[in-house]
């Protein structure tokens, strides 16, 4: 069995691209499990039989169909499991896929000198502990006996680290529609520290993710902001709306609680950026009714708005403030 994990170099304002590339990739094989942002899961175990191919030639049709029809370029990992080809992807350049074979071997001669946090599943604080005792890579982890790692990180955690850092991958690919997140950035010029472009910026995101959610009829349960600074430390927060909402006016009130929320104090702002996620489909969402006719009439303005940017481009209309 042969996995491919594909990540396209996908700026996050285009993220919106991601279902359309994943219709790419199921040309090849229906077993495509999407990994927002920017990328994807493929289970080629029936496809190389059907078409007599490798993961290669896989990676380069697939690599060679993205620039050509969406100009968007990527970069593939392979190998027998899941955990394998995301973990290949991370040696892979665009043209350069990186494929570890299924001969055990060479999954150990792949894992061995790696560092034990580049397991999938071993954070942080599981890494301090391993290193500790002398457990810094995966091959030490592989050697070490079973009993010593589950009285370092509990039975069940143990048994799953052992087998991971064996090569043992239980993981598989789970197809899915589309991306279950959208998100949105704007860089400054200059590191910005008047708190009213701040806020311009927080408009200008929350209207292209309300819009986009619109468009792709979804609807959004959380909202996560990160604000990174001129240090080029970063601050993030989420928050989970009372109602899933696409409407603009939600999302952007939900964005100025978050900003304010965070206390920045003359903060010097390189980047804004705001991430929907949960999303669902539009028409399974509930909608509180309200008798606020200021409300109603919002909404019947982003519908016309809608309609105007689908015939004449998204940026034909917008906030007023944004214009001034």
């Amino acid at each position: 069995m042969t996995i491919l994990c594909v990540r396209f170099t996908l700026p996050p304002m285009y993220e919106a691209a991601l279902p359309r590339l994943l219709g790419v990739l199921e040309e090849f094989t229906p077993v495509v499990e999407a990994l927002p942002p920017d990328g994807a899961l493929l289970d080629l175990r029936g496809a190389e039989r059907y078409f007599g191919r490798g993961a290669v030639e896989f990676a380069s049709l697939i690599r060679v169909r993205t620039l050509a029809l969406h100009g968007i370029d990527c970069v593939i990992g392979a190998g027998p499991g899941p955990m394998l080809a995301r973990m290949a992807l991370r040696d892979a350049v665009p043209g350069v896929p990186r494929v570890v074979s299924e001969e055990p071997d060479a999954v150990t001669e792949f894992l061995a000198g790696r560092p034990v946090a580049a397991l999938p599943g071993v954070g942080g604080a599981t890494a301090r502990t391993l290193c500790e005792y002398g457990l810094d890579t995966i091959g030490k982890v592989a050697a070490a006996p079973l009993s010593t790692l589950q009285r370092l990180t509990g039975v069940r955690s143990g048994r799953e680290l052992r087998e991971k850092a064996s090569g043992v991958d239980r993981g598989r690919v789970v197809p899915n529609a589309a991306s279950r997140s959208l998100a949105a950035e704007r860089a400054f010029q200059s590191d910005e520290l008047d708190p009213d472009r701040h806020r311009r910026a927080l408009l200008s995101v929350t209207d292209e993710l309300g819009s986009r959610l619109r468009s792709l009829e979804r609807v959004c349960r959380t909202l996560t902001l990160t604000v990174r600074y001129a240090d080029r430390s970063a601050t993030t927060r989420s928050r989970t709306l009372k109602e899933a909402t696409a409407h603009s006016s939600t999302l952007t009130g939900t964005a100025y609680r978050m900003y304010e929320a965070l206390g920045l104090q003359r903060a010097r702002v390189r980047v804004i950026a705001l991430r929907a996620e949960g999303l669902t489909p539009a028409e399974q969402a509930s909608h509180q009714l309200t008798f606020d006719p200021v409300d109603e009439k919002v909404r019947r303005i982003e519908e016309v708005a809608d309609r105007a940017r689908a015939r004449f481009g998204p940026h034909v209309i917008g906030p007023g403030t944004l214009a001034a």
